[in-house]
């Protein structure tokens, strides 16, 4: 394998961690992948072991690099695209985190987000002039003042001190692959920034009223940094290799499908669902339920911005239906299962497990199963629940072009793990009315953080020449009727207003 050849992308998800190597084509040469637990020690609660994490990490390099026969001398740089929002709170001087991570699933902060907005005459939207976002369980701001509560004061006063640190978890990797104790750098970049409620959307830095207003002491926070830029050299397995890339999943997926400009939309399938829509150099402020985000920034060129549209359960379902329900032994057997039955029998799933996101924002609601008769069967059941992430995605379309005042684009890019279901395809571009498009990988977000890594080093010459290595897969063009398209989305709106205040106040 000839010197720097090969350009790394940790892809660190929800349920399972990856490393995937990139030639200078964009073609992924070989990749490993490890699956994490879920811990849920309480209803609405979603833990990570941030060390399990690291370490799955660490051996999902070690296996990457093996399958080329090679070791770090073949890597020009290393990109990572992370979970986002989950947060992490670590020691400087152990390197251990003093908590598990809080998921971005994770709803236990409903009833501060109730104090929070309820303290301002403007509600949910107290802070969203300011970072874009709605009050919500979503953001990592709470779930920091959690964790620095429940760890008690002494080690409140290390917070203080900065003697512990807290990050997303790319911050948390970054960390540790540059040197953890040893001096690892304790950056982030503005896309995972812009998940936390604490970054100003405009300022691009950690905001006085924030931190204030979430109890968060400064001296804890990563610095700011770039989506593409020279964090520091790696240790270990990657011992001297540049860590120059760092996007929030999501930007990584939209970064990696080449939509670098105004007006590009992808949507995102896997265990949630998250449509982005590029909107340029100026944040776009939704009225619609939607959250207004940084996309990426290159360097020390302006930051870009998009609106995002985000369902907490998407490919979730699925695994719901094979590890609660039982009616699947493998997520690979739901599209079998779906297509015995030509429709759901006017079967309806909303599956609002931890509450509903945009465009809703209601953390009261709680999943539905609805239209059941005796005719339901488990091939209805489960082609209700392909159905609702088409339908979820629809009524994000729905707020983006309120928002905009404009139709949505010609087609649809899309990625993730759900993409291979060729029925929910089909169906997405039916609902949507909209041709639907797919890469040649599935898992995009590795290879955004790909990009933005090699853009930083030279590994590619700059953003023309990405775009003359995108290339569609597949494409599924519209093929329903409208009046069965019209009563399928009523249906789907009968089921929603079902859902919500299921949970009391308090509860």
């Amino acid at each position: 394998m000839e010197p720097r050849s090969l350009v790394a992308a940790i892809d660190q998800g929800t349920t399972s961690s990856r490393c995937i190597l990139f030639d200078r084509s964009g073609r992924p040469v070989a990749s490993h992948q490890l699956e994490h637990a879920q811990i849920t020690p309480r209803p609405g609660w979603v833990e990570h072991d941030a060390d399990e994490i690291l370490e799955r990490v660490r051996t999902c390099v070690r296996v990457a690099l093996r399958e080329t026969g090679a070791d770090a001398r073949a890597l020009a740089a290393v990109g990572i695209s992370d979970q986002r929002e989950t947060t992490v709170v670590w020691s400087r001087r152990t390197g251990r985190p003093v908590h598990h991570a809080i998921v971005w699933q994770d709803t236990r902060t409903a009833e501060a987000c109730e104090r929070l907005a309820g303290a301002d005459p403007r509600g949910m939207d107290r802070f969203r002039a300011l970072t874009g976002l709605p009050i919500s369980t979503y953001s990592s701001a709470l779930k920091l003042a959690w964790i620095l509560e429940a760890i008690g004061p002494e080690q409140r006063a290390a917070a203080e001190g900065g003697d512990l640190l807290f990050g997303t978890i790319d911050s948390w990797l970054i960390w540790h692959l540059t040197g953890g104790i040893k001096g690892g750098v304790h950056v982030t970049d503005v896309s995972n920034a812009s998940r936390t409620m604490l970054m100003g959307l405009e300022s691009l830095a950690w905001e006085p009223e924030l931190l204030e207003a979430f109890g968060v002491p400064a001296a804890m926070l990563p610095e700011i940094r770039s989506s593409s830029e020279v964090y520091g050299l790696g240790v270990g397995d990657l011992a001297g290799v540049p860590i120059s890339g760092d996007l929030g999943d999501q930007q990584a997926a939209l970064f990696g499908q080449t939509c670098f400009d105004a007006g590009q939309i992808k949507c995102t399938y896997g265990t949630g669902c998250f449509m982005l829509m590029h909107t340029g150099e100026r944040p776009v402020h939704s009225g619609h339920g939607l959250i207004t985000t940084v996309a990426a920034r290159l360097g020390e060129a302006p930051a870009t911005y998009a609106l995002e549209g985000s369902v907490a359960v998407a490919g979730a379902l699925i695994q719901w239906l094979r590890d609660n329900l039982g009616i699947i032994g493998d997520a690979s057997e739901v599209e079998k299962l779906a297509r015995s039955v030509p429709d759901s029998g006017d079967v309806v799933f909303v599956p609002a497990f931890s509450g509903l996101f945009a465009p809703h924002w209601r953390s009261d609601a709680r999943g539905v199963i609805a239209g059941l008769t005796s005719y339901a069967s488990r091939g209805n059941i489960a082609r209700a629940a392909l159905e609702s992430t088409a339908y979820q995605v629809y009524d994000l379309g729905v707020a983006m072009v309120a928002d905009l005042g404009e139709a949505l684009p010609a087609e649809l890019r899309v990625d993730g793990g759900m993409i291979r279901n060729d029925l929910l395809m089909q169906f997405q571009a039916d609902i949507l009315g909209r041709p639907v498009v797919a890469p040649p990988i599935a898992e995009i977000s590795a290879l955004g953080a790909a990009y933005a890594a090699g853009l930083a080093v030279g590994f590619w010459s700059g953003l023309d020449e990405l775009r003359s290595m995108d290339h569609a897969a597949h494409r599924w063009e519209p093929d329903m009727d409208e009046a069965t398209r019209a009563a399928g989305i009523a249906r789907w709106h009968k089921g929603v207003e079902r859902t919500l205040g299921w949970v009391e106040p308090g509860a």
